[in-house]
């Protein structure tokens, strides 16, 4: 789209007074879903996050890596499936987790963000994350099945993220945990940021979403709520508009922030650019949640 010289600069004047507020504060955030998935999406949103750290902003990322997972399982003659929004782990899954989170996604987010003239590092989650192995059980078609190696992250080790910050580094970090006997578990890495954003006292905890925020009707664009308080989230999830996987999202999120997170921002990973659009423009793209 070409944009007249007067436009380009409106868009400049417009960033200005975010980038002065933000500088030298710390944003959380958890990136997954579609924009892991197209190719220039990843381009374009490791771009802003390069952005944000040459202006001054602190991003921390915890990936996900969900599909890439499931795909890796079906390779190994696994069929995924999920209680309550967690991933039945065992122990053949815990290790493709593990493999594919530490060894794949994890180098190739740091390794892109390098070329766009950014410095990352990447962290396995199991060395910030101390967990609590979850005891979950359900019967499913008559079956009595255990969710297996799956955690809570209990306790979050910051020194080395912090020392990154410092240097002007951005933490890319895989979203599992170790129990205090060195056992490897999978975790909700909505979870894992809410509790690495409290932990280092981020100004925001970002959500890269497959939707676009918190919608009244999902089919329908125009029903994004663009801002919502703590009390008005509680009322959406007994109205059923806030439902299934969003509803752990959206706790998490509400956790961080009466535990002293500045805002929460849900935005759409399908959207190119979606970082930029959120922080930096006066009416934003995706949800914000406020105390």
């Amino acid at each position: 789209m070409n944009m007249s010289p007067e436009a380009r600069s409106e868009a400049l004047i417009e960033a200005l007074p975010y980038i002065q507020q933000y500088r030298g504060q710390t944003f959380v955030i958890k990136y997954g879903g579609a924009a892991m998935e197209d190719e220039q999406i990843v381009d374009k949103f490791l771009r802003d996050v390069v952005f944000l750290e040459a202006v001054g902003i602190n991003p921390v990322l915890v990936h996900g890596g969900g599909k890439a997972i499931t795909s890796r399982m079906r390779d190994a003659g696994l069929h995924a499936r999920f209680i309550d929004g967690l991933r039945v782990t065992d122990a053949t899954a815990i290790k493709i987790v593990e493999d594919t989170l530490d060894k794949e996604i994890n180098p190739s987010i740091v390794s892109t963000i390098n070329e766009f003239g950014g410095r990352a590092q990447g962290f396995s989650g199991k060395d910030v994350f101390s967990a609590r192995r979850l005891d979950k059980q359900v019967v499913q078609d008559g079956e009595l099945i255990d969710i297996g190696f799956v955690g809570e992250a209990e306790g979050v080790s910051i020194q080395a993220i912090k020392a990154c910050v410092a240097s002007e580094i951005v933490p890319v970090i895989s979203p599992i945990g170790a129990t205090v006997d060195g056992v490897v578990l999978n975790v909700n890495a909505d979870i894992a940021a809410a509790a690495l954003a409290t932990q280092i006292g981020a100004a925001k905890l970002i959500f890269v979403t497959d939707v676009a925020g918190i919608m009244r009707d999902p089919a329908i664009k125009e029903s994004l709520i663009p801002s919502v308080t703590i009390a008005q989230v509680e009322s959406l999830i007994q109205q059923k508009v806030i439902a299934g996987g969003m509803i752990p999202k959206v706790r998490s999120a509400t956790a961080a922030l009466q535990k002293g997170v500045k805002k929460i921002h849900m935005v759409g990973g399908h959207i190119q650019h979606c970082l930029l659009l959120e922080i930096f423009t006066n009416a934003g793209i995706g949800t914000e949640i406020v105390p």
